[in-house]
């Protein structure tokens, strides 16, 4: 969760013409982005969701088509006055500047074929199509490029990758260079002019103008990379179309208006194609209410409108909706739609909170659609019971001292949330740590799996519905188990990955020590390895302040926090140091929290009679039980028991295995706690002042 958002409220707009008038919302005291006009609801407050969008360090989302799709009839304008309206189907946006231009054909097979082989490459193709001295032509491009030297060498690929359907033709760099060939006050009369040039063989693109300074429509030639190149295409023309007058482009905040013929490679498909060019270009896309989609955001469909912009010469993609919207699929995102009403509106009121706290961290937008800020996956994430969960709890947010909270939340505490000073170095106030038994929920109804170790010195894991227990017992009283299929898996984890190879298969008969019997790995209670040295190594490079070791035979919690939660994590006795305790969590190979123990596989602790402790390690050699109960150690693993009892494997070589409890950072509102309230019967604004300390619920 970070920050950033801005709300306004805006006077409702028929036409993008007339002046934009936004009100400040009392909400907020920081500086407001604006909305557009067309996108304002009357008195509603409105949030800017950044999809798309090259911000540097900030975010970094990026990609070189936006393909929107409709239902019913949309619009596309922009502040300046421009309104092109389009029928229901598709429309698709890129962004103008340094592109190859593969090949140009009259065969819109054997440019599908090329565009079919770049499309797995790094090189995106962009397929258009027009009609050029009488003759339907293809034109397949690469890109974009943010340098000219970069689509240079982007040359040589896309030639080699396309060679075969290039019949001869050697792809070139194109650039943001254009000529203007006159203005004009309709679309109707710019396609006209359009049309002339195209007969005489002139590739002439029609463009709108986005800003307010230039009127309606213009046709341009040319996609020069130098000036040079920009005054021998303006004589070329001139010979080709005898007495059209070309000048220098003056604004560039426009969209060149195309012909899309890339939306498949097996059919011949087209739609309208925009190529927004300049800094300040804005165009606004509006909807008919059924929503808007966005292929490239996995086919979802999202309410309000759609802004389109150039942003780090990327293209920009905000969606303007109305807030509590907004929250209609955010709740349902963030939490399963069947849980009790007052978790659902507890997710409300937090996400509200966090929502109106953001200020301007992401510039052009107010949050982004992932998780960086809040799970935002449009129409697909709504349900009846989230939206009632959001209307019952309208304009609700978190406040403390006079403002409101930027409520964070996790998805499992772990039983305990995290003290500020676990995740960011800060200290408490709103958010401490407090009990979170409600977590324990996330358990509820999942199998149980048996830790075992066979006979061959691997241990690992079997979900209890494969496991048939024996009578049968070690000399230590440890149990036995067998299988009840052929090829049984025994997994790394107690969780079955489909990316993740078994460590051993199992048949009915063979015999296996059971070391523990423990939940499914789950948002509460997980198990995460194992790792080797050099895995570890490996994960570590980068993520701390201080040398990582070559190789790691020890690795420990060494510091931790109020909450349990590591703060500081030592390899071979030596601290591995980060900028805040949370980044252990990505640091140590992607752990869902930092609430965690390491078990080293090879090695074990031993207290002597005396009371002093003295580290092993290796499987052989210690006179203590092995699995098959002989009661040597010269197998290749042992098992060591604790004087409670627990039993764990000791392997010859050393790995790594993480046992950790929560999801998250742990900070503020534990959404499985708050589910285990709910069931309990606690309302809402109870479970919310328990997780937010020191604050009131007010209504807005």
């Amino acid at each position: 969760m970070e920050r950033s958002l801005n709300v306004g409220k805006a006077l409702q707009k028929k036409k993008w013409s007339r002046r934009l008038k936004v009100l400040a919302a009392a909400l907020l005291t920081v500086g407001c982005l604006q909305v557009p006009a067309f996108a304002a609801e009357s008195n509603g407050q409105m949030i800017r969701v950044a999809m798309f969008a090259n911000l540097g360090s900030t975010y970094k989302s990026t990609t070189p088509l936006i393909t929107l799709e409709s239902t019913g009839k949309w619009s596309i304008g922009s502040e300046g006055g421009a309104e092109v309206t389009l029928p229901a189907g598709q429309i698709r946006f890129s962004a103008d500047g340094f592109r190859v231009k593969v090949l140009e054909t009259g065969d819109f097979k054997t440019a599908a074929s090329a565009a079919k082989l770049l499309q797995a490459t790094s090189d995106k193709p962009l397929l258009f199509t027009t009609t050029l001295s009488g003759k339907a032509t293809y034109q397949l491009y690469t890109g974009n490029y943010a340098t000219e030297a970069l689509a240079t060498q982007a040359v040589a690929r896309v030639q080699k990758v396309a060679a075969a359907g290039l019949g001869g033709q050697k792809p070139v760099v194109t650039g943001n260079k254009h000529l203007s060939a006159g203005s004009y006050s309709s679309l109707q009369e710019a396609e006209a002019a359009q049309e002339s040039l195209l007969a005489a063989g002139v590739n002439a693109i029609t463009v709108l103008h986005l800003s307010g300074g230039a009127q309606g429509y213009s046709v341009w030639v040319g996609e020069a990379v130098t000036d040079a190149e920009l005054a021998a295409l303006k004589k070329t023309v001139e010979v080709k179309a005898p007495g059209v007058s070309l000048t220098p482009v003056s604004d560039s905040n426009v969209l060149m208006i195309r012909q899309d013929a890339g939306l498949s490679t097996d059919t011949l498909k087209t739609a309208p194609h925009y190529t927004i060019a300049g800094t300040e270009a804005k165009a606004y896309v509006q909807g008919d209410g059924s929503g808007i989609k966005v292929l490239e955001r996995s086919a979802r469909t999202y309410r309000g409108d759609m802004e389109v912009s150039m942003v780090g010469g990327d293209l920009a993609l905000v969606n303007v909706v109305p807030l509590e919207q907004y929250l209609y699929s955010v709740v349902g995102a963030e939490v399963y739609s069947s849980w009790p009403a007052e978790a659902l509106k507890v997710q409300a009121v937090a996400a509200r909170s966090y929502a109106l706290q953001q200020g301007e961290r992401f510039k052009i937008a107010n949050v982004v659609d992932t998780t960086l800020s809040q799970a935002y996956n449009g129409i697909g994430s709504e349900n009846d019971k989230v939206t009632s969960a959001v209307d019952a709890t309208a304009g609700e947010v978190i406040k403390s001292g006079g403002k409101i909270v930027e409520a964070v939340f996790s998805s499992n505490a772990g039983g305990q949330t995290a003290h500020p000073s676990e995740v960011w170095n800060g200290g408490a106030g709103v958010f401490s740590n407090v009990d979170s038994p409600g977590d324990t929920s996330a358990q509820a109804g999942l199998h149980t799996w048996y830790h075992v170790l066979l006979s061959s010195g691997v241990s690992g894991y079997i979900r209890e519905d494969n496991v048939k227990e024996l009578t049968t017992k070690t000399e230590a009283g440890l149990s036995k188990v067998t299988v009840t299929a052929q090829n049984t898996n025994v997994r790394p984890i107690p969780l079955i990955q489909s990316t993740v190879e078994p460590v051993a298969k199992m048949n009915p008969g063979t015999e296996a020590v059971v070391l523990a019997k423990v939940a499914q790995s789950n948002d509460y209670a997980w198990v995460r390895g194992p790792f080797t040295s050099a895995a570890m190594v490996k994960a570590l490079q980068g993520k701390t302040t201080t040398t990582v070791p070559a190789s790691i035979s020890t690795l420990e919690v060494t510091k931790r926090g109020p909450s349990g939660r590591a703060l500081e994590v030592s390899a071979n006795g030596q601290p591995l140091t980060v900028k805040y305790a949370d980044t252990y969590r990505s640091a140590l190979g992607g752990l869902p929290s930092t609430l965690f123990d390491i078990a080293g596989t090879g090695s074990y602790t031993v207290l002597g009679a005396d009371g002093k402790t003295s580290s092993k390690t290796g499987s052989k050699g210690a006179a203590v039980l092995s699995a098959s109960g002989t009661g040597t150690s010269s197998g290749n693993a042992l098992v060591v028991m604790s004087g409670d009892g627990q039993a764990r494997a000791v392997t010859e070589g050393q790995t790594f295995m993480f046992i950790g409890q929560g999801n998250g950072h742990g900070l503020g509102l534990s959404q499985w706690g708050a589910k285990g309230m709910a069931d309990e019967g606690y309302d809402y604004q109870t479970i919310l002042k328990h997780y937010y300390q020191n604050a009131t619920i007010v209504k807005e």
